[in-house]
């Protein structure tokens, strides 16, 4: 049951991530007024150029559709969650409804913090007040407890950093239709904790490494228009339960840039903040 409980917060916090990818750059073209702009600045550009511009060139077209598949397994369990909205890539606010093992979780993201509308027995795990349907979680909050699935995946704002030494051109491939070049880059793992030794070296320690690794698709525009990345996370020392290791893969799509995207939180009479109760959890579990 712990297993189960614990896979369920990495899944909730790896979404987390994921949907705040592009929340970097404030240009003001749309998809169809930067197209020409975009395909003629990455001309000549090294592959580290292109990679470090390409946050930038997506914010750039204001808004798209996206989808998100999360694959987590811990303590032998596996959970599989789809995705589908939009987002405003200038504010990196969003809108997105997910499914996994046949149930269904609205979800929305503004100004950094995640609501999501889960289903009734979830609810009922995490003994919401009666009423309250809307859970609300600030991964700002979560510190060093969700910083092993949440801080791994916000590798998505971190490329601006990489060097030519931390990018491979892998080659042409043709994502959902259009022409992207395919990138796999190594994300230091110093620019993930910002700064911050302890959780720098935390994330180390979890990750067997000092880079993470990341795969990119930038269209002809500079645009990223797919994303994946695969963690690996250890235990961390001391935790209570030493055998979780959980494994993930995320990846996320972008389309139809330019699509409305107007998110407004839940009404606060229907929300419950329950961000110290995942935090409690994910410790109790052992991977954080």
């Amino acid at each position: 049951m712990a297993g189960k409980h614990v896979l369920g917060i990495a899944t909730v916090l790896v979404l987390t991530a994921g949907v705040s990818a592009c929340s970097s750059g404030d240009d003001d073209a749309d998809g169809k007024k930067d197209g020409a702009k975009g395909a003629s600045s990455t001309k000549g550009a090294s592959e580290s150029q292109v990679v470090r511009a390409a946050h930038q060139k997506t914010t750039a077209a204001d808004s798209a559709k996206m989808s998100l598949v999360s694959e987590a397994a811990a303590a032998g369990k596996t959970v599989t969650v789809r995705g589908t909205g939009v987002m405003d890539l200038e504010e990196g606010d969003s809108t997105m409804t997910m499914t996994s093992q046949g149930q269904q979780v609205e979800q929305r993201v503004l100004d950094g913090v995640v609501y999501q509308k889960a289903p009734a027995e979830q609810r009922a795990q995490l003994q919401l007040p009666k009423g309250k349907t809307w859970m609300k979680i600030d991964p700002a909050k979560l510190n060093g407890a969700g910083g092993q699935v949440n801080d791994p995946a916000e590798s998505f704002a971190y490329t601006e950093g990489v060097n030519d030494g931390d990018v491979t051109k892998v080659g042409t491939e043709t994502v959902d239709g259009t022409r992207t070049t395919h990138y796999r880059v190594k994300v230091a793992v110093k620019d993930l904790a910002k700064g911050d030794r302890a959780k720098a070296e935390q994330l180390r320690e979890q990750l067997g490494s000092s880079t993470l690794p990341l795969e990119m698709w930038v269209d002809d525009e500079g645009r990223l228009r797919q994303e994946t990345i695969k963690l690996t996370l250890k235990p961390q020392a001391g935790g209570a339960q030493k055998d979780q290791t959980v494994t993930s893969t995320t990846t996320l799509k972008f389309t139809d840039f330019g699509v409305e995207a107007d998110v407004e939180a839940p009404p606060s009479a229907d929300t419950v903040d329950v961000t110290k109760k995942l935090a409690d959890a994910s410790k109790a579990g052992g991977t954080a």
